[in-house]
């Protein structure tokens, strides 16, 4: 089981790294989440401009921004891209709405589409 802590490092260095990429694509949402017990962190970064058909160019620039920033504690490797289609991202959307105006919400579990993470 992977006892992997989300850190404050880990979370500055997410929002660095959504700012850079924001200027891209901008972005309705942003989150870290720990889908399993057994999987690690993941930071998802949601825009309604990120489509089928430039799904690829946007992981371009999930690298590209991950240079720009140049943070050890950003792993591009656990950075997801999606539209604010995915059923994660409408979640969060979900959860910030009830804490609209607050700073950033840390939530230990939510019903992210068919299953609880």
């Amino acid at each position: 089981m992977d006892q992997e802590p989300l850190v404050t490092e880990q979370i500055e260095a997410g929002r660095k790294f959504i700012e850079e990429f924001d200027k891209y694509r901008p972005v309705q949402a942003a989150f870290w989440l720990k889908a399993t017990e057994d999987s690690g962190w993941y930071l998802y970064v949601a825009s309604d401009q990120i489509t089928d058909e430039n799904f690829d160019v946007a992981y371009g620039e999930v690298a590209r921004a991950s240079r720009s920033i140049r943070d050890p504690n950003l792993d591009l490797f656990r950075v997801k891209v999606v539209g604010v289609d995915d059923p994660r991202d409408k979640a969060a959307l979900d959860v910030y709405q009830q804490y609209s105006g607050r700073a950033p919400a840390r939530v230990r579990a939510c019903q992210c589409g068919p299953r609880a993470a």
